[in-house]
């Protein structure tokens, strides 16, 4: 089983889904951007050099939510998820062909890989919550004082 890790990526009340290219092993789905953790890193530290690798940006880790494990016809993976957000930057694919920003009721209107899928209905509660609760922080910070 290789272990992968992956960002939730949370801004205000939405969180970002990466779309692979068509040469990739899941042609044209959308996922969580993250990848494979080495043998001498944590799970968190893996997740801070993948999304600086594949989207250009410095993010933090925060809460783990529930990890799944999947088998697709080429390897057996454990996927293991963070919300995070970015701490610096701005998102430039290099590994990526498209990316959106989702609120919940548009978080199945793309084409999940089968991991990422089954990561969301997991995790669907959690998620929902943390989008809900950025969403009413938005609101309070902007309202007039």
């Amino acid at each position: 089983m290789i272990d992968v890790c992956c960002a939730i990526i949370l801004k205000e009340e939405r969180l970002l889904a990466v779309q692979r290219g068509p040469q990739s092993n899941h042609p044209w789905q959308w996922e969580f951007p993250g990848g494979k953790i080495h043998l001498d890193e944590t799970p968190k530290d893996a997740i801070v050099r993948e999304i600086e690798e594949e989207l250009m940006v410095r993010i933090i880790p925060g809460r783990p939510l529930i990890p799944i494990e999947y088998t697709y016809p080429f390897a057996e993976i454990k996927l293991i998820p963070f919300l995070s957000r970015i701490e610096s930057g701005e998102v430039a694919l290099t590994e990526h062909v498209a990316c959106k920003w989702l609120g919940l009721e548009d978080i199945w209107a793309v084409n999940w890989a089968e991991a990422d899928r089954l990561l969301i209905e997991t995790n669907l509660e959690i998620l929902g919550n943390e989008m809900r609760k950025n969403q009413c922080q938005r609101g309070k910070n902007s309202r007039p004082a």
